[in-house]
């Protein structure tokens, strides 16, 4: 079976030209749409109906940068091990700590300047993780970028919790 990147004819790397996923992932759903395939035999529905979900797994692993190293781990052999290892490093977890004290103190004082500061340190902290796995699996270092992407992990679920703060005194 292709994989993801095979499937929408992209190379295999973490950098992805969106326009040409887009394209792609429009081309495989025009073949394979439900209206195609009205007259069909039910078989011939099931697999139409087997590719356009595979496209859209495809196409939302690919699209999001997350994901994308993940699945570029995974096929390199290596296993994130999401919910085994959380294992990270001591400056990490300084930095998180740190983190979350600033997201208790301006929800308490329910000051959004706070929090706007808090949101915008952890998109910076977002994009140079991004930077830094991008380099990683650039360079086959596929178990660095899995403890990269468990770290990005840890950021963008941080990341909803300063939303949350922002929405809970927005209220």
């Amino acid at each position: 079976m292709q994989n993801h990147f095979e499937l929408f004819n992209l190379p295999k790397q973490f950098a992805v030209d969106a326009d040409a996923l887009n394209s792609a992932y429009h081309d495989v759903q025009n073949r394979v749409h439900p209206d195609k395939f009205v007259n069909a035999t039910d078989a011939e529905k099931r697999v139409a109906m087997q590719w356009a979900t595979r496209a859209n797994e495809a196409y939302q692993t690919l699209k999001h940068p997350q994901k994308r190293a993940q699945y570029l781990c995974e096929l390199n052999g290596v296993d994130l091990q999401t919910e085994s290892n959380t294992a990270m490093p001591m400056a990490f977890l300084m930095q998180q700590m740190e983190w979350r004290e600033e997201l208790g103190d301006a929800r308490a004082a329910k000051d959004s300047d706070a929090l706007e500061s808090l949101d915008e340190q952890l998109r910076q902290a977002r994009k140079q993780q991004l930077a830094q796995i991008e380099q990683q699996i650039n360079a086959s270092d596929f178990q660095a970028a899995a403890q990269g992407v468990r770290a990005l992990m840890f950021l963008e679920k941080f990341g909803e919790e300063v939303r949350f703060a922002f929405e809970a005194i927005e209220a």
